[in-house]
C-alpha cells in the first residue's frame, strides 16, 4: 500500500510516528493509501525548519519573491491535469469540479504575484517641522494553515501563496482524509524556486493541530472547517498569543422573489446544492421562496431536475455529482434525512436508496429534496454538509430576511429578483458576510477577501485578497527626523506645526 510521507526543508520524508490513518477511494470503499500522523517532534522538526528559512526569506526584496510566483503559477497550470485525479480519487468530487477548484486556487497565486505593491506602505511629509512618516507591512513570522477534506487543493491556496508573498514561512497541516494533491502542489511549488524550509506539509490528526497551536515558534495560524473546531482554535491559538483566523461552518440561504426567473433559479440550486455533493461551506442548502405560489413553482421545478441529476466516479466525465467523502459522513447525512422526516418534513425526493453498478462499496448517494421545513428543525439549524437541499416557505420578503438574520451562522447567502429596489434593501439588511444577488455562490474573486459572519468566522480578518495581506502582516509606522536644523530643548507634548 502506497504510504503518503511529510515535506519538510524541501524533502519528502518518511512518517516515523507508526501511526497512519487510512487514505479512502469514496468511490469504491477501498483503502488507496496510508496518511502518517506525526508525532509532536516531527511537528517540531517542520516547525524549526520554517523557523529557520524565515530571516533569508523575509530578507528577500518582494519582486524576487513576485518571481517564484509566477513560476509557481506557471507551473501548476502545466500540471492542472495531472493535479485533478489526484484530488478526485481521494476526495471523490468530479474531475469539473476538481479542475474548478484547483482553478480558483491558482487565482490567489495570481493575486499574491502582485505583492510588491500590495505591501506598500503610506507617506506623509512634513507632518511636524522637519518630521516625516510613513508605514510599512513587515511579515508576521511562521504560520501554520489547517486546513479541511471538501478543497484540499483550493483552501490551502488560499493561505500559504499569501503568506508566502509576504515574506512569512509556512507549515501546512492538510486533512488526513486526501492530503496527496496539496502534497503534490507544495512540491510544485519548490520547482518553481521555493528555498527549501520556507513551505512545510505535516500530516496530521490532532495531535499535529494542538502542537501547533502551542508551539511558541507559531506566530499566526489559519483555519477552514467546522464551527466546534474553528472556535476551539481560534480560543486556544490566541490564548498562546497567536494570531487567529477561523473560517468555519455555514448554512447558506437562497430567497426566490415571486418575480424571480424560475428556469436561472433552479439551474442555481441544482448546482450550488448538489455540485461537490454539497460538501462546501458555500453550498446553498436552504431555499426560501416568497410565497405559496412562488414555493410551489419552485418545488415543482426541482424535482425532475434532482431526480435526473447524473452520479458517478470522477473518471466519467459526464458525472455531476460524485460520492461523498466517508462512511461517516454517509451515515451522518442519512441521519438527518430520517431525523428530518421524523420532525415532520415532507420528503419531495429521496437519494438515500442510490446504488451505482460496479461501486456499490462507494459512497455515493443521490440528491434528496425536502418541502416545509420549519426553522426550528434540525435540517434546517445544522449544517448537514452533503447533498440534501431544504424548501423553507416564507409568507414574505421581511420574514424571509428576518429568518436568515436569525441564523447562527452568516457565511453566504443569495437573492434571485428582477427588482433592483428588492436586491439593494437585501444587501443592505443581511447580516451575512458573503452576499449574491442572481448569484448562487458568492465567492469572492481572489482580489477581495473570503469570510462569513457571526459564528462563521473567529478573529477579525477574513483569508486572501487585501484582508489576507493584512492577517499576514504587521504594520509598522515610522517616525523620523533627521539632525540637521534640530532644535535643542525637551519636547512634552505631540504638538504639530511649525513650533513642534
Amino acid at each position: 500500500m502506497r504510504k503518503i510521507e511529510h515535506l519538510i526543508s524541501g524533502k519528502m520524508v518518511a512518517g516515523a510516528s507508526g501511526n497512519f490513518a487510512d487514505v479512502v477511494n469514496p468511490a469504491t470503499g477501498e483503502v488507496i493509501a496510508a496518511t502518517p500522523l506525526a508525532s509532536a517532534d516531527e511537528v517540531n522538526t517542520a516547525v524549526a525548519s520554517a523557523h529557520a528559512a524565515l530571516p533569508a526569506w523575509a530578507a528577500m526584496p518582494p519582486a524576487k519573491r513576485a518571481e517564484i510566483m509566477f513560476n509557481f503559477r506557471d507551473i501548476l497550470k502545466s500540471n492542472l491535469a495531472d493535479l485533478a485525479p489526484l484530488l478526485s480519487q481521494e476526495h471523490g468530487k468530479t474531475n469539473a469540479d476538481a479542475l474548478g477548484e484547483i482553478g480558483r486556487g491558482i487565482e490567489v497565486v495570481e493575486f499574491a504575484c502582485g505583492i510588491p505593491h500590495l505591501l506598500k506602505g503610506e507617506y506623509s511629509s512634513a507632518v511636524s517641522s522637519g518630521v516625516d512618516s510613513y508605514t510599512m507591512r513587515q511579515p508576521v513570522g511562521v504560520c501554520a494553515g489547517i486546513t479541511p477534506f471538501n478543497f484540499p487543493a483550493m483552501v490551502p491556496m488560499w493561505m500559504y501563496p499569501v503568506a508566502i508573498a509576504c515574506g512569512n514561512t509556512f507549515v501546512l497541516k492538510p486533512s488526513e482524509k486526501d492530503p496527496t494533491v496539496a502534497l503534490r502542489i507544495a512540491e510544485l511549488f519548490g520547482e518553481a524556486g521555493l528555498p527549501p524550509g520556507v513551505l512545510n506539509v505535516i500530516n496530521g490528526d490532532k495531535l499535529a493541530v494542538d502542537t501547533l497551536l502551542a508551539h511558541p515558534n507559531i506566530d499566526a495560524i489559519s483555519f477552514v472547517g467546522s464551527t466546534a473546531i474553528g472556535e476551539y482554535i481560534y480560543q486556544t491559538g490566541a490564548g498562546n498569543g497567536k494570531r487567529v483566523q477561523a473560517l468555519c461552518g455555514a448554512k447558506n440561504h437562497l430567497v426566490v422573489m415571486p418575480d424571480a426567473d424560475m428556469d436561472q433559479t433552479v439551474d442555481a440550486l441544482i448546482g450550488s446544492g448538489f455540485g461537490s455533493a454539497g460538501e462546501r461551506c458555500m453550498a446553498i442548502s436552504v431555499a426560501v421562496p416568497v410565497g405559496e405560489d412562488t414555493a410551489d413553482r419552485l418545488v415543482a421545478k426541482l424535482k425532475p431536475r434532482i431526480e435526473a441529476l447524473k452520479i458517478g466516479p470522477h473518471t466519467d466525465m459526464d458525472a455531476e455529482m460524485g460520492p461523498v467523502i466517508s462512511k461517516q459522513s454517509f451515515d451522518r447525512i442519512n441521519g438527518f434525512i430520517a431525523g428530518g422526516i421524523d420532525a415532520g418534513a415532507e420528503l419531495v425526493v429521496d437519494g438515500r436508496d442510490f446504488k451505482l453498478q460496479g461501486y456499490e462499496g462507494g459512497y455515493f448517494m443521490a440528491g434528496s429534496l425536502f418541502d416545509n421545513v420549519t426553522t426550528d428543525m434540525d435540517i434546517y439549524k445544522e449544517e448537514i454538509f452533503g447533498p440534501v437541499l431544504s424548501v423553507v416557505r416564507a409568507k414574505a420578503y421581511d420574514e424571509a430576511v428576518e429568518m436568515i438574520n436569525d441564523h447562527e451562522y452568516g457565511n453566504g447567502v443569495a437573492i434571485f429578483t428582477r427588482d433592483g429596489d428588492t436586491a439593494r434593501d437585501f444587501n443592505a439588511r443581511v447580516q451575512i458576510g458573503m452576499v449574491g444577488i442572481n448569484v448562487p455562490i458568492p465567492v469572492p474573486v481572489a482580489y477581495h477577501s473570503f469570510g462569513g459572519w457571526k459564528r462563521s468566522l473567529f478573529g477579525d480578518h477574513h483569508i486572501h485578497g487585501m484582508e489576507g495581506v493584512r492577517f499576514y502582516t504587521r504594520l509598522k509606522t515610522t517616525t523620523m527626523r533627521w539632525p540637521s536644523g534640530m532644535r535643542e530643548g525637551a519636547e512634552f507634548n505631540f504638538s504639530r506645526g511649525s513650533d513642534a
